[in-house]
This record gives structure tokens, sequence and C-alpha cells, in this order.
């Protein structure tokens, strides 16, 4: 068994208690009653997501668009897809942009966060929801459960979700299995050099959601270091009362394999260490080398007395700038 003598520190146990709810809270009738003049969109970044995009879009287009007038807008962002995502996305009731297009004329950037920073700039919404395109069995207590806290509490600016994820094997299920790179890197990052950031349970959810006036302040990291870019930015901008966490129940989505955490763990890494830096934990602004050296068993290229392949991977990030430092900003097309 697990013991620990240690108690969590008065702050975090103080908000973990305060600033902590659950998606059942919250009703989508109530939710459209509490919104008043403010518009509501839901961001979905998708790349390849032909087998799920549809549903997630219908299922929010039917429950809480069309059944309770709560979501005015529902944008994805097609992030360079090869199948029938875009199709799919607008198929079922969703507005589709096209990242590329959306940050034509600035430069070229990978992953995730750039998805989100296009998603933002398309959308119109005082309140925005992001939600990942590849969830299974989606329901809309995900984007309510998002919403609540930020419209019937003015003093939240920003929400996270977080929710058990199993771990589907070959012969078992795992039930909180499928949280790897955040409890062998973003956890212990957190608790060591971010301490008041300890509560959050999920600080790599790709569930969020905040005001725009907050969002539009915050740089995009590029990769997956975007998650854990933003939370610490967030609590320097607005402080962790501003925040909020909210039980989304379970998630279900597809897994990646080890090597490929790997490189998310690198980047969120490299993420965090230039967050270090500017509150003055480091001394320099980058690690001494954002390169991974992984090692892939056998294969043709194997080396002589490794039985292993060397693949190397530049894990470096970048990021797009707050969109209100932008005099030009990025529209739909």
């Amino acid at each position: 068994m697990w013991h620990s003598n240690t108690t969590v520190s008065p702050v975090v146990e103080a908000w973990t208690t305060y600033r902590t709810g659950s998606a059942g809270q919250w009703t989508p009738e109530r939710l459209a009653a509490a919104k008043g003049r403010e518009r509501v969109s839901v961001v979905i970044p998708a790349r390849n997501e032909q087998a799920t995009i549809g549903a997630i879009v219908a299922t929010i287009h039917a429950e809480l668009v069309e059944r309770v007038a709560l979501v005015d807008e529902i944008v994805v962002v097609d992030s360079r897809s090869t199948d029938a995502t875009a199709a799919e996305a607008r198929r079922a009731g969703a507005r589709v942009v096209s990242q590329d297009r959306l940050t034509q004329g600035l430069p070229r950037m990978e992953g995730k966060g750039d998805a989100l920073w296009a998603g933002l700039a398309a959308s119109s919404g005082d309140v925005v929801a992001f939600v990942d395109g590849d969830l299974r069995e989606f329901s809309a207590h995900f984007v309510t459960g998002l919403l609540g806290p930020l419209l019937t509490d003015g003093s939240v600016e920003f929400v996270k979700g977080f929710y058990h994820r199993p771990l589907v094997g070959p012969v078992s299920v795992e039930t909180d299995g499928g949280g790897r790179v955040t409890e062998l890197a973003a956890r212990p990052l957190l608790n060591l050099f971010f301490p008041e950031l300890a509560g959050f349970v999920q600080p790599l959810a790709g569930e969020y959601a905040g005001r725009r006036r907050t969002l539009e302040r915050i740089p995009f990291v590029s990769g997956y270091g975007v998650e854990i870019g933003m939370l610490i930015d967030l609590v320097d901008l607005v402080g962790l009362d501003a925040l909020a966490q909210v039980d989304l129940g379970e998630r279900k989505h597809r897994h990646q394999g080890t090597e490929a955490l790997g490189r998310m763990a690198s980047q969120i890494m490299v993420t965090a260490w230039s967050r270090m830096y500017r509150r003055g934990l480091t001394t320099e602004p980058m690690p001494p080398s954002t390169l991974l050296t992984q090692f892939r068993r056998g294969g043709d290229d194997a080396l002589p007395n490794l039985d292993r392949q060397i693949a190397v991977t530049e894990t470096g990030v970048t990021e797009r700038p707050p969109l209100i430092s932008l005099t030009h900003r990025a529209v739909a097309a």
C-alpha cells in the first residue's frame, strides 16, 4: 500500500476544495439561461479524425445548439487531414476552417497548439471551449461541464477538465492507466517547479475552456507542450484563484505507443524549461539540447552489436504569440 505522512500545501488544498466541480452540477438549460448575451464557441482541432469527429459535432449540435441554445458556433480546425475529417465535420453541422489558411503569411508550425491558436482566431465566442477530436462515446456533458464555472461565476477565467482514462490492453483494462505522460513527466515537473498547480488532476487534458479576453493574452506552444505551457502562463497571468477544474467522468480515446509518448514528454519538458527560465529557476532560456535519442529494436538499419536502430527527434517547440499582440488577426476563410 502507498502511505505518506506529508500533507498537501494549504494553498493547494484550499484551491482544490473551492475550485473543483463536477459536470453534473450544471444542466444545459441552466447554462443557457445564465449565459445572457455572451456568445459561446466550441473549437475542435482535428487531424485525420474521420472516425470520431462526426459523432462529436453531431452530439454538440443536437444537444447544445438545436435542443438548447447554449452553443453559438462549432468550429472544427482541419489540421492538414488527408482523410474525410473536414467532410464529416461539415455534414454534422460544424464550420470547418483550414489551419494553414488561417495562418497564411505566418511561419509554418507543427502540432496541436497551432491548430488551437487558429481555432481561437477563427471563433467569435466570448467564452471558448476546446475539445479533442478523437473522443469515443462522446457526451454533451464534456462541453457543459467546462462551461459551467465560466457562465455561473464571473471570477473564473479558465476551466480544465479531468477524468478517468482507461488503458485497454490485450487481456485487461487499467482503469486510470491512460495518463502515463501526466504521471511520469508533467506531474513531477509541476510539483517540483510550479507547486501552486499541483492540485490539477489532469494538467495535460485536451478539454478546457476560457474567456476570450484571457485566452488572447497568452501564447500557444506549437507542439505537445501546449497544455502545460497554457496552464503555467495562465496562473502567471490571472492567478490560481481564477482557474478551476471540473470532473468530466470517463474519457475514451486512442492511445499512443511508448516511443510517441517519449517524444511528447520531451516537448513538455522543453516547454516547462522556458517557463522555469522566465521565473528565474534556470540560467539559460533553453535546455542544453532539444534532441531526443530513442532506440528501436531490430530493423534493416540496426547497428552492429546493438540490434537496434537509433532514432533522433528534434523536440524543440515554437510558439504563436498572444492573439492580442497581432495588429492583423487571422480570420476564418
